[in-house]
């Protein structure tokens, strides 16, 4: 195969947009991008892609918190889960993501680990999502706030068995979402800390005061907020307050116009500004399918109308909303520009994990993760590291 050329794009840079450019991909890497004028020859053994009618080329986008996608769970356990999740997500435009895991008995939760290890380091290759990390969400929550968490699995904040699963993982738990009011002396987020791994506030019941002080010893992220959280009181601002009105905190948001109202975003932008809110989907095994009963965590799940929610209580239980739904959700909403859809789907999470080198933005020399966009903003075509990985049929 040769290399690929996307020609007479409008191409979406980091802070502005590049009309009638093109992009030269060579092996895994962009090997340059410019105007029309200054793009190579193009050979017969090339593969060109004219983008003429298209809307835009942007950065893959990057989804942090998905636990599943085409009927597979990263608590599966298996490789073909994997394969299967990671071959799904380009046709929602994400091109990297942490692989999500959810409350359940400890010897499952140390099998997930060891698979997705194996995954990472012998099946990780160009052509599908990149697997770049975990995150652990649960066990170490509030039984309170546990929304879909199965409540029996949940356990004290524990940093001995945090470093074996650490271990199991080969390091590549970057983030976990946890309880701090339940962390001893924050014994836990002390570890966290010392490791790189990004302590977030998730699934907690901490007051306003708790989740102050959680975050002055250096808690800097809230799962999903406004859910599985103590939320704003004008008597007792809890964790939504905390997080809103405390500078350094990231927030994960899920805009599928059920898991918060729409207006609110109004709100979060205001208080955080675009460069703290990271758009995630909390995509579970149903995303992608039809209507109807599912699985997670072991727990029945009932998908209706893009809502997801445990049989036994009503609970809401991640969503099947795609990254790219939710893109277009944002324009809707608060007409976000193109820049600053790309600062909150591919930007902030690159820079959020500490990937941005090579992911996150289009530039040359960094990975060849890049969405086309049709002139209905729909997913035209996908590129996972330099290969083609899903192309939407005409």
């Amino acid at each position: 195969m040769g290399e690929i050329y996307l020609t007479n794009a409008t191409i979406v840079l980091e802070n502005k947009v590049l009309p009638k450019g093109y992009l030269h991909i060579k092996d895994e890497q962009i090997q340059s991008v410019g105007e029309m004028k200054d793009c190579p020859p193009i050979s017969k053994q090339d593969i060109k892609y004219d983008c003429t009618d298209k809307q835009y080329v942007i950065p893959g986008m990057i989804d942090i918190h998905v636990h599943g996608a085409a009927g597979y769970d990263f608590m599966d356990g298996s490789t073909e889960a994997v394969e299967a999740i990671a071959h799904a997500l380009p046709k929602e435009g994400v091109t990297s993501f942490l692989a999500t895991t959810i409350t359940n008995p400890v010897d499952y939760t140390s099998h997930a680990l060891e698979n997705l290890n194996s995954y990472r380091l012998h099946k990780n290759k160009p052509g599908v999502a990149e697997l770049v990390g975990i995150h652990l969400e649960g066990p170490f929550i509030n039984k309170v706030q546990k929304g879909a968490q199965p409540e029996e699995s949940i356990l004290p904040p524990d940093v001995a068995r945090f470093k074996k699963w650490q271990a199991l993982s080969g390091n590549a738990i970057k983030v976990i979402t946890y309880a701090p009011e339940l962390d001893r002396n924050f014994e836990l987020l002390t570890e966290l800390n010392q490791t790189g791994v990004i302590p977030s506030m998730g699934h907690t019941n901490a007051t306003y005061d708790e989740s102050k002080d959680a975050i002055h010893n250096g808690v800097s992220h809230a799962t999903h907020l406004f859910n599985g959280m103590k939320g704003l009181h004008h008597r007792e601002p809890g964790v939504v307050g905390a997080v809103l009105l405390q500078d350094d905190v990231f927030v994960e948001i899920i805009p599928d116009g059920i898991h918060f109202h729409p207006d609110l975003v109004k709100l979060i932008v205001k208080m955080k500004g675009l460069e703290k809110v990271l758009v995630i989907t909390d995509g579970m095994r149903a995303k992608g399918l039809p209507d109807g009963n599912y699985d997670l965590g072991g727990q029945e799940v009932i998908v209706r109308d893009g809502s997801c929610s445990l049989a036994s209580n009503g609970s809401l239980a991640g969503s099947v909303v795609t990254m790219n739904k939710a893109r277009l959700n944002l324009i809707e909403w608060i007409d976000l520009s193109i820049v600053e859809q790309v600062r909150v789907t591919a930007v902030n999470q690159a820079k959020r994990l500490k990937v941005f080198d090579r992911k996150g933005s289009i530039e040359a020399g960094k990975d060849a993760d890049l969405v086309v966009l049709g002139s209905d903003g729909q997913i035209e075509l996908t590129i996972c590291r330099g290969k083609i990985s899903y192309q939407r049929e005409t």
